[in-house]
């Protein structure tokens, strides 16, 4: 009964949001009341910059603003797209951070973001459901003689049910970010939560790693050479991983899967090492990387792995649309068992992640 009613309020709550209010944006610095996001998902900012000449808003796009009877500068941008945005001020041709909100490490930087609700939408909200925890895990590496930091999520049963053992998810970032992005832009937590509240997905671990590595002896020949991360998830993490948590230690019980260039090295560490996975997936980036050709695929793959996934947004640039697409027909005709999925609406970017983990996670560990 209590969910019940949890469920209608928060459905109430999402409408009124969505459908009529103007709030400020939940990403804001607590306490902090710009920026507002309309009913029409426009967003109004409003600045303090008094000896600035020239203020402008980048989000999706540049929008200039103009002082108010105030003194302060504001401006009211198009709608926007649901979802995560990372965005900055431009003052006096020198882009910045926005001090009214928090930031978060993406593109290679600290920025600000913005969060615009979905109408309706509650996944990876909070919601009245037993939490699991994410706890930061250091760990020595002697491949890069340096400590390490990984982010660990542990179901909600996890501090209850002492004997109770659990599959893991090894997920990925995506290039410029780190092992943060997860928790913070993709809510993970929350769609984790939710999911296994509801009976959806199977209680599990998720282990969030840097996605970098650098190995002194070790040349790497582009980007998209994973060599050195190879080794440590290989030798290091994962080992690492069973001997402070209470995993499921088998290929049976262990996944990975990440986000654009995490998608390709989860492809590739996982092609790799067929004895050490059994459920792969890759969102807006999949293969072994760029010159995938047809031939590193065959039939045999249903084999070795139960669940194969692959996703993109529909509005992804061309070249990364078609590479994922492209990846997906390379696997259909070689007769490889997979689930496609499309994100509508949404280009390379946190919704389309999300919703990628909301699809993939309730298949996991499920045979």
């Amino acid at each position: 009964m209590k969910k019940t009613i949890y469920a209608l309020c928060m459905a109430a709550a999402l409408f009124s949001v969505n459908a009529f209010a103007q709030e400020s944006a939940s990403t804001n610095i607590i306490g902090k009341e710009y920026p507002k996001v309309n009913p029409d998902r426009t967003v109004m900012f409003r600045v303090d910059a008094p000896t600035a000449k020239s203020v402008a808003v980048d989000l999706g796009g540049r929008h200039q603003m103009t002082r108010n009877a105030a003194g302060q500068w504001e401006v009211t941008t198009p709608a926007q797209t649901p979802g995560f945005h990372y965005y900055g001020l431009i003052i006096d041709g020198v882009k910045v951070s926005d001090p009214n909100s928090q930031q978060f490490f993406g593109g290679g930087v600290m920025q600000s973001g913005i969060e615009i609700p979905e109408v309706a939408v509650d996944y990876y909200l909070d919601k009245d459901v037993p939490h699991g925890e994410v706890r930061m895990q250091r760990y020595w590496s002697e491949l890069t003689k340096s400590w390490r930091v990984c982010y660990v999520y542990v179901p909600p049963c996890y501090d209850t049910n002492l004997s109770e053992r659990y599959p893991v998810l090894y997920l990925l970032h995506g290039a410029g970010e780190d092992e943060t992005g997860w928790s913070t832009q993709g809510k993970m937590y929350n769609i984790m939560d939710n999911l296994i509240d509801e009976g959806s997905a199977v209680p599990m671990i998720v282990v969030m790693d840097h996605g970098v590595a650098n190995i002194p002896d070790i040349k790497l020949a582009s980007m998209f050479d994973f060599t050195a991360y190879e080794k440590v998830v290989i030798e290091e993490l994962i080992p690492m991983i069973d001997s402070k948590y209470r995993t499921l230690a088998d290929r049976e019980n262990r996944g990975i899967c990440g986000l654009s260039l995490g998608g390709f090295q989860s492809w590739t560490i996982a092609m790799n090492n067929r004895d050490k996975f059994s459920w792969l997936g890759g969102f807006s980036g999949s293969g072994k990387g760029p010159g995938t050709t047809p031939d590193l695929y065959d039939a045999s793959l249903n084999k070795d792995f139960h669940l194969m996934f692959i996703s993109t947004g529909t509005k992804e640039s061309p070249q990364m649309y078609a590479t994922v697409k492209n990846f997906h027909d390379i696997l259909v005709n070689a007769g490889v068992k997979h689930v496609f999925f499309q994100s509508a609406g949404t280009d390379h970017e946190w919704l389309t992640w999300r919703r990628s983990l909301y699809k993939f996670a309730p298949m996991l560990f499920k045979k």
